[in-house]
């Protein structure tokens, strides 16, 4: 499943995190393993930086939960570099991919299940 993240809300990012839980646990209860990668791009990288307001939540889903995975846009991440005039520290749990939108089209490509909370 394929998570759609643009937007830096706490509220929204709160129901991207249940969802991915909610559906992750719904195939373990059928004895079926899923892939989940959260994509943000946009405001919603926001959510992946150190300042989020969700980062704790982002730590622990990482660590109990390899099959959800969290990917950043690097087009994003460059033109927030620029307009910051420094370095934006990532969580250590999102993976850069060149692009948030053509990663989301990939995944839809490969079979993926899209979600846009």
């Amino acid at each position: 499943m394929a998570i759609h993240v643009d937007q830096s809300d706490p509220a929204v990012m709160g129901l991207v995190l249940n969802n991915a839980l909610n559906a992750k646990n719904a195939f373990a209860a059928k004895g079926e393993e899923i892939s989940i990668e959260i994509v943000a791009y946009g405001p919603g990288v926001e959510m992946y930086t150190a300042n989020s307001p969700v980062k704790d939540r982002i730590a622990v889903m990482s660590l109990e939960n390899p099959e959800i995975q969290f990917s950043a846009c690097g087009n994003t991440l460059a033109a927030m570099k620029k307009s910051a005039g420094h370095e934006i520290e990532l969580l250590s749990e999102a993976e850069i991919v060149p692009s948030g939108v053509v990663r989301l089209m990939e995944l839809q490509a490969d079979g993926y299940a899209y979600l846009r909370p």
